[in-house]
């Protein structure tokens, strides 16, 4: 299993509201339609000081976390016309500033119950 972690910053003329709509609408409904897909979530992050913009607020922003099969089905998953219309939706609120990705290193952790 391969992990992907974005983080997104949103377009100006972007109102929070409408990506993080869109996101619990059409993002999440359509991960089933993307076999490689194993877990997805996007989370907002609150805004804190950054010290390189001299102590203003960094503008709203999130970061997404995806659990795929592979690299090689994820591919093939992003080829597919649905996750191309995801993309050019996304591309009309936000852009991706960061990626990185990699393999967790044994299972992991997670608490008994806990729903993700």
């Amino acid at each position: 299993m391969t992990v992907i972690i974005h983080r997104i910053q949103l377009l100006d003329s972007v109102e929070p509201e409408r990506f993080e709509r869109w996101v619990r609408e059409v993002d999440y409904a359509a991960c089933p339609e993307l076999p490689s897909v194993l877990a997805f979530g996007v989370h907002r992050v609150d805004a804190t000081p950054d010290a390189g913009a001299g102590g203003r607020p960094r503008p709203a922003h999130y970061f997404e976390i995806i659990e795929v099969s592979s690299p090689e089905d994820f591919a093939r998953d992003m080829d597919s016309a649905r996750f191309r219309r995801l993309e050019a939706d996304f591309g009309r609120m936000a852009k991706v500033v960061e990626e990185v990705a990699g393999e967790r290193i044994g299972e992991g952790y997670r608490a008994h119950g806990d729903r993700a």
